[in-house]
C-alpha cells in the first residue's frame, strides 16, 4: 500500500508505510493524531460498523429521537452520537499514549466513505 492522505471539509484520513510506529492519521481541521497499523485498522473497522448500526436504527426510532452507539477494541473507543442520518463522531485511544478527537455531523458521511474505499484497509 502506497503513501496517502485523504480529506475533505472537517476529516482527514492518511497512510505513511514507511513510518516506524504510526503509520496512520486521522483528524479534523484543526487537530490530527497519528496511529499505530492496528489502532488505524480499528478506526476503519469501528467507524463503518457505527454507521451501519446508526443507519440500521432509523426505522427503529421516532422522528426526533437522538441516540450515542458505542463501539471499541483493545486499542481504541468510538462514539456515535445523533440522528441516524446525522451524527457526531468522537474517538479515544486507549493504550500506550492517549488521546481523543472528534468530527463534526457534517465530516462525519465523507470519512465513513473514505474509511470503506479499496487501499484503506
Amino acid at each position: 500500500m502506497e503513501r496517502f492522505l485523504k480529506q475533505g471539509k472537517g476529516w482527514r484520513l492518511g497512510w505513511n508505510p514507511q513510518a516506524e510506529v504510526y503509520k496512520g492519521l486521522v483528524g479534523a481541521e484543526d487537530w490530527a493524531m497519528e496511529l499505530t497499523e492496528a489502532e488505524l485498522r480499528d478506526f476503519c473497522r469501528l467507524l463503518i460498523e457505527l454507521a451501519e448500526i446508526m443507519t440500521g436504527m432509523a426505522g427503529e426510532l421516532v422522528e426526533q429521537e437522538r441516540l450515542a452507539c458505542e463501539a471499541s477494541s483493545d486499542l481504541l473507543w468510538l462514539e456515535a452520537e445523533g440522528f441516524p442520518h446525522d451524527y457526531t463522531l468522537r474517538l479515544i485511544v486507549q493504550q500506550g499514549r492517549c488521546g481523543e478527537g472528534n468530527w463534526t455531523s457534517e465530516a462525519v458521511p465523507e470519512l465513513v466513505r473514505a474509511a470503506q474505499l479499496p487501499g484503506v484497509f
